[in-house]
């Protein structure tokens, strides 16, 4: 097909036909003189030309430019049409360059659907796009760029101006949608007015964005609201130059308000909940001719219904909290922006402070309001920090982590309460649940509460994530080296009533030998399971972890774990896994990395579980996880026996030794009772037993005294010739304490004594069997007129009533 363009002189236009930038020239235009790749068609030509080939939208674009005088005569005041008619179907844009003076004003006034600002970059959905500068002198200012459906209906601008449309070669559009009036001098760079009539929000920029403001210049933006409306200005983006004179700012016009103008710094927040019109502008300043920086700007206003409780305020009592911040924002802030299209939530601190977001800091009352008709799209992040310095002053105090009521009484949900617990190197962190206790979040036992704890150890060299946590389980505490963070964070509205009871508490302990240590007293009916920290991406480097697992005394736990290896290769040193009861003989069971794991085995007494981890080569990540069962202790029918023929056996002894007495209790002397005031009498291993003094309570007082313990110095008197028999009490020698035993550092001990997998369970001692006695009686030899007793009496006359064996060590 051949195309006709023909030009009028007077128009002061001309046509460019060129290639497309990066195209190779596969299509050219043909002429009557030939063939070229591109074409010029000047004021008062006619020019006829075709294409070589059938897609030239492809290869080739078109740039229509028309100058306009306004300075040495009239301008052509008026709609601004699209010429010349004819035109191949290729992109295209048309320039019209208006000079124009600089005493004068020109207006660009935009048909409906009206113009939409964007970034620079960005592209608009139908390709349509408009681009405005300003022309003052030999100075070019780049007003902005512009899509069709938005809200700026007018653009006034000071001197020339250079307005591009740029057109697709599929658009239908066949007028400019603009036309260009003269108006009196605005005694500024420009204004833009923007006409909002509905509920809406719109994005605008200064001029040269995102390059700098020129240099002391003002210009002005005019919103045009219906009164019924409320708007709110929001500064996403700017940066201020170095000024020599006067300060850069902006100042708000507001009808009704006692201080038009209102200045505000860039930095403040800008005034929100605005009813109706008003304008706002940006004022320059002079600049350092050295270093001048840039002044730009990028900002929304966000126009909306008046909310039926905007008068509603909401008390936030934060005067009794340290080191705590409290933020209300939209769901998914920060990373997540709003679309334009959705009705926006704002969080007041007074009618005229609105923002999205809202950080109230700890010690000060607000009362806040809420600019939203949907709360539920608000969320509450909080965070509250705890340090500790000096063990001597915060080793005994218990802090309680637990959600203020002054959050959880707000009409918005809570999305995360963080605490950071902050501390030296030699102090450490404890975290207990003494009621409802903690479940570790695993696979085979995941959390389904309305909330859970993510803990956190970390140090600038590495960081150990220890696991995500909820209430209702086995653990009852965990100590944790380094700083730690901890994040409650809440997956429902059940939130306020599941944390009524709220227990985790935490103090600050001194330093402990490995990285983590839980303590974790299983309910006996549950399977408990238990996983190394930073599953699944395994222990770092030369960590250590151990678990205190407490086993009921009638019940048996049954150990066992996952796999049947650690599942790694050690570049450096070595990884175990070790087991050890709390039980006087009690073996370790130890494995290596390139050992199986123990297989499932009872455990009758309290016992440690303790991971250690090696260097792994590359691509091998220590993951651990070992499971827990209790059941009821089974007693054996061969103790049952023996037992009963044990009892049987001591009854005939019992009594042989009640016949042999009676008939030996005639010719024996009586027994006499003797005190001795020098022998501790109290119980050892039973302090507390008797809470009162021995003159304070009755055990000194006998029910029974038997005659010839009471009237046994007549008989002596009598005869002379009976030495009465003196008890003695041998006291408790062996070590005390009041602490349990704490587990060996059996990771890295060098000789380590192996087991097999069944061990036998040996018998629980009782405290009286740790106590010995020794009671002295009268020989059998003796008679009752034997003068020499006493001097046959100072060997050794006590009969133990302890086995031989029991007695090595006991000094009498």
């Amino acid at each position: 097909a051949s195309f006709t363009i023909s030009l009028h002189k007077a128009d002061n236009t001309t046509v460019m036909i060129k290639l497309r930038p990066g195209v190779l020239p596969s299509c050219q235009i043909r002429i009557k003189n030939g063939i070229r790749s591109e074409l010029k068609i000047k004021p008062g030509e006619n020019v006829t030309f075709t294409f070589t080939c059938r897609t030239p939208e492809m290869y080739f674009i078109m740039e229509i430019q028309k100058n306009i005088d306004c300075v040495s005569g009239p301008c052509p005041f008026g709609d601004v049409h699209l010429y010349p008619l004819g035109q191949p179907r290729l992109n295209r844009t048309y320039i019209w360059d208006v000079k124009a003076s600089t005493k004068a004003g020109l207006e660009l006034k935009f048909s409906t659907p009206w113009l939409r600002q964007i970034e620079p970059g960005e592209a608009c959905p139908d390709s349509i796009s408009y681009n405005i500068n300003s022309c003052i002198d030999k100075a070019t200012v780049n007003i902005g760029t512009f899509c069709r459906n938005g809200s700026v209906s007018r653009v006034k601008l000071l001197g020339g101006v250079v307005m591009s449309l740029h057109l697709p070669w599929h658009s239908p559009l066949t007028t400019s949608g603009f036309n260009i009036a003269n108006r009196a001098s605005i005694k500024r760079l420009c204004i833009i007015e923007s006409i909002l009539k509905g509920e809406s929000s719109i994005t605008l920029m200064s001029p040269n964005y995102p390059l700098g403001f020129p240099e002391d210049e003002l210009m002005t933006w005019q919103f045009v609201i219906p009164s019924n409306m409320r708007a709110s200005v929001f500064f996403h983006n700017y940066s201020l130059s170095n000024c020599e004179r006067k300060e850069e700012r902006v100042e708000y016009y507001i009808p009704g308000s006692p201080s038009n103008p209102e200045v505000f710094k860039l930095s403040d927040s800008q005034p929100a909940n605005i009813a109706g019109t008003f304008n706002m502008s940006l004022q320059g300043c002079d600049q350092d001719a050295q270093n001048p920086g840039i002044l730009r700007l990028l900002f929304q206003v966000v126009v909306q219904h008046p909310q039926v409780d905007e008068n509603v305020t909401h008390l936030v009592d934060l005067s009794k909290e340290k080191n705590m911040t409290v933020t209300i924002h939209l769901e998914g802030w920060p990373s997540l922006i709003p679309l334009m299209s959705e009705p926006i939530c704002l969080i007041c601190k007074d009618p005229r402070t609105c923002d999205r977001a809202l950080t109230l800091a700890s010690g000060a009352v607000y009362r806040i309001s809420f600019l939203c008709k949907d709360l539920s799209r608000l969320r509450i992040t909080a965070e509250k920090g705890i340090g500790c310095m000096d063990i001597r002053w915060c080793q005994r105090k218990i802090y309680s982590l637990s959600v203020p009521r002054a959050i959880t009484r707000l009409p918005i949900r809570l999305h995360k309460f963080i605490w950071k617990l902050l501390a030296t190197d030699l102090i450490n962190v404890e975290i207990t649940s003494p009621s409802l206790k903690l479940q570790q979040h695993v696979p085979e036992q995941r959390c389904n509460t309305s909330y859970s704890y993510s803990i956190v150890s970390a140090t600038p060299e590495t960081e150990l994530n220890v696991g995500v946590f909820c209430p209702g389980g086995s653990i009852e505490k965990i100590q944790m080296r380094n700083n730690i963070t901890i994040s409650l964070k809440t997956f429902g509205k059940g939130f306020i009533n599941e944390s009524i009871p709220q227990d985790l508490k935490m103090s600050f302990v001194p330093h402990i030998k490995d990285e983590c240590i839980f303590t974790v007293s299983p309910n006996p009916k549950a399977k408990v399971y238990l996983q190394t920290p930073n599953w699944p991406y395994g222990l770092s480097p030369y960590v250590s972890i151990s678990w205190f697992i407490a086993v009921p005394s009638k019940q048996t736990a049954r150990l066992g774990f996952s796999k049947d290896r650690m599942g790694i290769a050690c570049e450096t040193g070595r990884a175990y896994v070790s087991i050890k009861e709390e039980a006087l003989g009690a073996e370790e069971v130890v494995r290596r990395e390139d050992e199986l794991l123990p297989q499932p085995r009872n455990m009758h007494h309290n016992f440690w579980v303790n991971v250690s981890n090696c260097k792994p080569v590359d691509k091998t990540q220590l993951t651990l996880q070992f499971w827990v069962t209790f059941a009821d202790k089974q007693i054996d029918l061969g103790i049952i026996l023996a037992v009963v023929a044990g009892a049987g056996v001591l009854m005939a002894i019992g009594l042989t030794v009640c016949c042999v007495k009676k008939k030996k209790k005639k010719i024996q002397n009586p027994m006499v009772g003797v005190y001795n005031g020098n022998v501790n009498t109290q119980m050892p291993g039973k302090k507390g037993l008797f809470r009162k003094g021995r003159q304070n309570n009755e055990s000194h007082v006998y029910a029974v005294i038997d005659d010839a313990v009471v009237y046994g110095h007549l008989l002596k008197e009598s005869n002379g010739s009976v030495t009465p028999e003196v008890d003695v009490y041998r006291p408790f020698d062996g070590p005390m304490g009041s602490l349990p035993p704490s587990p060996p550092p059996f990771s890295f001990r060098k000789d380590i004594k192996r087991s097999s997998n069944t061990e036998e369970e040996p018998l629980p001692l009782t405290d009286t069997d740790q106590d010995t006695y020794t009671f002295a009686h009268q020989k059998s030899g003796q008679s009752e007129g034997n003068g020499d007793a006493n001097e046959k009496d100072k060997g050794d006359t006590s009969v133990p009533l302890l086995e031989n064996k029991e007695q090595d060590g006991l000094v009498e």
